[in-house]
């Protein structure tokens, strides 16, 4: 079954969220919101997610889940509050407590912060199976950016996250903790395995060098046959060589501070202080 897909690109981040829904009913899941967030003032603002609450009321929609493809670096999920306004459950790759103890540690959580998962409502786990209406969704874990990644194949669609991006502009980076260049290559080897008329829906674009528009859908076929990254022929040595030398090059992303602290905790803030004010942690020399 193909499900109807609406996407909802954020220039801010470079982010593409996804509702997808059942085609013969009313059920929805929203795939990777975002909250947009201002680092220098330190404030949030609901824009993006009240696009999708919005279209979420106007159509009549339930939604069923709130999925993560991974912990984002690059932006602030909106989930718990979407979540407030219109439901549905919070999932996640279950290897998010290998997340959780590594940067607890590195931003200094103490024991207070529980590093078990227990933020999300679902830790999702290698070929679990959740439902959308009648749409049926299988759960691959594809880590290599992350340990915790996650693809999400519903009906005729995955949904990728970071893992693969546009045919023309290759793959995920590997070099944050925790992150391996060869993890990502057997993962996308798992993905290029769907058939080969798979949508794919990734979860970035930046716009290849000589493309002027945002894009967001390809299929396995012509990642296959093109991604200047790993199109077929290309070594799993190759690959890595490739990979590890393009990171080594690349500057971290602007939010990764702000983000990873409130994606670790499925996109709530840290908790007050005494008098109800919310701090995040900037750490020195540590990233």
């Amino acid at each position: 079954m193909a499900p109807d897909i609406t996407s909802f690109f954020d220039e801010a981040t470079n982010t593409i969220s996804y509702i997808v829904c059942d085609p013969n009913g009313s059920a929805c899941a929203i795939i990777d919101s975002v909250l947009d967030f201002d680092f220098a003032s330190g404030r949030t603002d609901t824009r993006s997610a009240d696009k999708l609450i919005n279209f979420v009321k106007e159509n009549k929609l339930d939604v069923h889940w709130l999925l993560e493809s991974h912990v984002h670096a690059d932006h602030l999920s909106a989930a718990p509050y979407i979540q407030m306004e219109v439901g549905g459950k919070i999932g996640i790759g279950s290897h998010i407590t290998d997340v959780q103890k590594t940067f607890g540690k590195i931003f200094n959580e103490g024991t207070e912060f529980q590093r078990d998962g227990s933020q999300f409502d679902k830790l999702f786990v290698e070929e679990d199976t959740f439902h959308i209406g009648q749409l049926r969704g299988d759960v691959l874990h594809t880590p290599g950016h992350t340990p915790a990644c996650m693809t999400y194949v519903i009906g005729d669609a995955a949904f990728v996250g970071d893992t693969l991006f546009m045919p023309d502009f290759g793959t995920a980076r590997c070099d944050f903790p925790g992150g391996s260049s060869e993890n990502l290559f057997s993962s996308i080897q798992k993905i290029l395995s769907l058939p080969d008329a798979t949508r794919i829906f990734v979860g970035h674009d930046y716009k290849a060098p000589g493309r002027e528009h945002y894009a967001w859908e390809t299929t396995v076929g012509e990642q296959k046959k093109k991604n200047i990254h790993i199109k077929s022929g290309k070594s799993k040595e190759d690959f890595v060589k490739l990979r590890d030398e393009r990171d080594a090059k690349l500057a971290m992303p602007k939010l990764i501070v702000p983000s990873l602290q409130v994606n670790m905790r499925a996109g709530n803030m840290p908790e007050p202080d005494a008098q109800g004010d919310v701090f995040l942690k900037v750490p020195i020399n540590k990233m």
